[in-house]
């Protein structure tokens, strides 16, 4: 079988987290089909958790950590490690992009990556950060045999940007399920017996949670849980401060309990996603396959993900003026669109098989192709901004605050 290395995660067994889920599900399907390895962060698992397979795949544990900073590290190094023996990388994020050059040059490795949104445009960089991802996401897309867009908002960046024609594959969804309510539940978590609407999300400014708190102080009948990680900055120590006392609000820590975690959000009468940057978002296709109707933040990736069949808001006084003006009726209605798209796009069957054929794509492709997008040369940013494409913007400043 060809060996194929997943580079770019946490590591298996995967507790919540997108990349970690998607690299479950491709050994978990694909397993009968390709030798994998998969490199996992010794950070995050005790010895105790150490194993050295997963569901047919070898796990390879590096001393470093995963996201931040140090994901420069830890990517490279698994780069490096890989070209020793793998006939296929499937790199997810850029972090490592630096090496890719070298090992289209001087090796005959196949190289699959996904650039995993528009990282360098996120808020939580700074101007250092932001030029290595930018830098490192040009990289990325230009020596890679293929390159992926995990939404079509994503892949016109990078057709506009790179003259790439990148491919898409979304996330799946249909691990969550429905789980019924016992009565120890409703002791832990007493917002059980009332009406709810739910956010999973890091409590970053560009998650836009100060919007949804701030516009449940102005809503009495209807309850919002959050879970985050209101622990790792500033911005979420201070909203926890803020609104952790009034009744209708609650803030939970993280959740990697999958049961626990589905029944905080299956039931939910309402899922609300702020997410104002990235591509498809793992947590809002989970939200759609438990049949949650959809509020989410009014950026084209969203609009893209939902088909254009949510609801958006991109003021905390939307959110209040939506749940105060809209039946249980139209809730439900929403929610069963949600869930159509969710079990046409969604579903890890899908998601696996198209990483098969680009697998099989990339043992034999030459060259990646390229395409010459007219958008590019119709529209000025300004008019992007005003269509809502302001992540096509050509002449991007990265220094500018988003």
């Amino acid at each position: 079988m060809k060996k194929v290395a997943i580079i770019g995660t946490v590591g298996l067994p995967a507790n919540y987290g997108g990349f970690e889920t998607l690299a479950s599900h491709i050994v978990s399907n694909l397993n009968e089909k390709y030798d994998f390895t998969v490199y996992c962060s010794s950070k995050k698992y005790n010895k105790n958790q150490r194993k050295s397979t997963f569901k047919g795949a070898k796990l390879k544990y590096l001393p470093f950590n995963a996201n931040g900073i140090q994901s420069i590290i830890y990517d490279s190094v698994s780069i490096f490690h890989a070209v020793f023996y793998a006939d296929v990388l499937i790199i997810l994020g850029v972090a490592g992009a630096w090496m890719l050059p070298f090992v289209k040059l001087f090796t005959n490795k196949r190289i699959i990556i996904s650039i995993d949104g528009i990282e360098w445009k996120r808020d939580k960089w700074n101007r250092v950060a932001k030029m290595y991802l930018w830098f490192a996401e040009k990289l990325a897309v230009k020596y890679s045999h293929i390159d992926i867009s995990d939404n079509e908002s994503i892949q016109d960046y990078t057709a506009m940007r790179y003259g790439s024609l990148s491919r898409i594959i979304e996330y799946g969804g249909d691990h969550v399920e429905y789980v019924e309510s016992t009565r120890n539940d409703h002791e832990i978590f007493p917002f059980l017996k009332y009406l709810y609407a739910v956010k999973v999300c890091r409590i970053e400014p560009e998650n836009n949670v100060h919007l949804v708190l701030e516009a449940f102080t102005k809503i009495k009948n209807l309850y919002i849980v959050v879970v985050g990680n209101w622990a790792n900055s500033q911005y979420g120590k201070e909203l926890k401060q803020k609104y952790s006392g009034i009744e209708n609000i609650y803030l939970l820590d993280p959740i990697y309990d999958q049961r626990t975690l589905d029944l905080i959000r299956g039931h939910a009468i309402l899922y609300i996603h702020g997410h104002s940057a990235g591509g498809t978002n793992p947590s809002l296709v989970e939200a759609m396959n438990l049949n949650l109707p959809i509020l989410a933040y009014r950026v084209s990736y969203n609009k893209t993900t939902t088909e254009n069949q949510a609801q958006y808001f991109s003021s905390s006084e939307d959110i209040a003026s939506f749940i105060l003006n809209t039946s249980m009726e139209k809730l439900k209605s929403n929610a069963s669109i949600m869930k159509a798209i969710a079990d046409r796009r969604y579903r890890w069957s899908i998601i696996a098989h198209k990483y098969e054929l680009l697998i099989s794509e990339a043992l034999v492709v030459e060259e990646k192709s390229t395409i010459n997008p007219k958008l590019a040369t119709e529209f000025d940013n300004d008019a992007l901004q005003k269509l809502q494409l302001g992540h096509l913007k050509y002449n991007y400043n990265f220094f500018e605050n988003r």
